[in-house]
């Protein structure tokens, strides 16, 4: 039974308590707010930008982790919470859970930590919208006791103040280290070799660049007190004739003159070994099969199962810290419209595998059960 008025739509004014503060800061204000922390962080950002791989690993974890079902006992609360899940404001442009989920747990892949508000109402008559919070914006430390959790929001002028309603704060971290409250990003341990796969890839552009925009070294063998001269004369016809695009110049010289290109004689060196072992290093750390990322390497039909399987249970963990995010903010907006506060998360299949595959292992397991009541059936009379 429903305890309490629906809301009316002109109750829009709601407050964000971890927003970061942007007036009275000097240009460069970032250097006030300096912590370890906030350099893994833009560390962690750059890897991202500069290495593909990476950062569409992590966008395949994301959305193949994303697909969920919250089911209540009550038909109308369900009909109450769908909508709301549906339709939920996200920042300034998203709408709906699925747009906050995927962005926290990008987040919390990347940073290994992540954290988001609920923001309600000013009247409290109802969750106006789900904020995604930047970890620039907020500072988590230990409150008196090692076990109690004190979220802190960064103000104008660098200073931190602790919130007044942390109950509507999601906090998540992955892996964290004993009495730390920040998490462990996933990307942890690939700086260095994502810095020698750069430096191999920038060579490459370099060698190629070269090739195509070949240098001369042209030279001349003269005596005599006019062999400056004649160098300066050399030089500048030969700069007249390599500096026109629109027609073929001949250059033409007297004496022994030689020319060639510069860096004809060396050779591009093989890159195609090393580059793949830094690529395997990188697809080990994120559990992502390489076919998924479009690398063709050649593998077994069993061995791209066993990667598969070994994805799914990257998956199911990070549903499971997930779970209890999504969990609280159901139950809260149940609470607060007046419902039982009672309902069930339920996650869709992580589907990696070929439909047939899936169809022949039900028929297997059917198959099975099939036998075992037979033979119980069998022991019985």
């Amino acid at each position: 039974m429903r305890l309490f008025k629906k809301r009316t739509a002109d109750k829009s004014d709601c407050a964000v308590q971890t927003a970061e503060g942007r007036f009275c800061r000097h240009p460069f204000g970032i250097l006030s707010d300096y912590s370890s922390d906030l350099t893994q962080r833009r560390l962690y950002e750059a890897l991202r930008e500069s290495v593909p791989l990476i950062d569409g690993a992590l966008d395949k974890i994301v959305r193949l982790t994303n697909g969920f079902e919250v089911h209540c006992k009550s038909k109308r609360a369900q009909a109450y919470l769908g909508s709301f899940l549906e339709n939920v404001k996200v920042g300034a442009s998203g709408r709906g859970i699925a747009c906050f989920i995927n962005t926290y747990l990008n987040q919390l892949l990347t940073y290994g930590t992540a954290v988001g508000e609920i923001v309600p109402y000013t009247d409290q008559s109802g969750i106006a919208a789900l904020y995604n919070a930047s970890l620039d914006a907020v500072e988590l430390q230990c409150g008196d006791n090692p076990l109690d959790l004190q979220i802190c929001a960064r103000k104008d002028g660098g200073v931190s103040e602790p919130i007044k309603n942390p109950n509507l704060v999601l906090h998540t971290a992955l892996n964290p280290s004993p009495d730390k409250v920040y998490g462990t990003s996933v990307l942890r341990g690939l700086p260095f070799v994502s810095d020698i796969l750069l430096k191999i890839f920038n060579t490459i552009g370099e060698n190629w660049e070269r090739v195509g925009n070949i240098r001369f070294a042209v030279s001349c063998s003269s005596d005599g007190a006019n062999a400056k001269e004649r160098a300066q004369q050399i030089a500048r016809q030969w700069s007249l004739a390599m500096s026109d695009k629109e027609q073929t110049r001949d250059f033409v010289s007297v004496g022994d003159v030689s020319i060639k290109v510069i860096g004809a004689d060396n050779q591009i060196l093989d890159s195609e070994v090393p580059v793949r072992q830094l690529l395997e290093q990188i697809v080990a750390k994120l559990s992502v099969p390489p076919f998924l990322l479009g690398l063709s390497w050649s593998s077994t039909e069993r061995m791209a199962s066993q990667q598969c399987d070994i994805l799914t249970s990257e998956l199911e963990w990070y549903r499971a810290l997930i779970t209890p995010v999504i969990d609280k903010i159901c139950r809260l907006f149940l609470r607060m419209s007046g419902f039982d506060d009672n309902v069930e998360i339920e996650w869709g299949n992580i589907n990696l595998q070929d439909e047939t595959e899936l169809a022949q292992a039900r028929l297997w397991s059917a198959q099975a059960q099939e036998i075992e009541l037979r033979i119980k059936e069998g022991k019985g009379e």
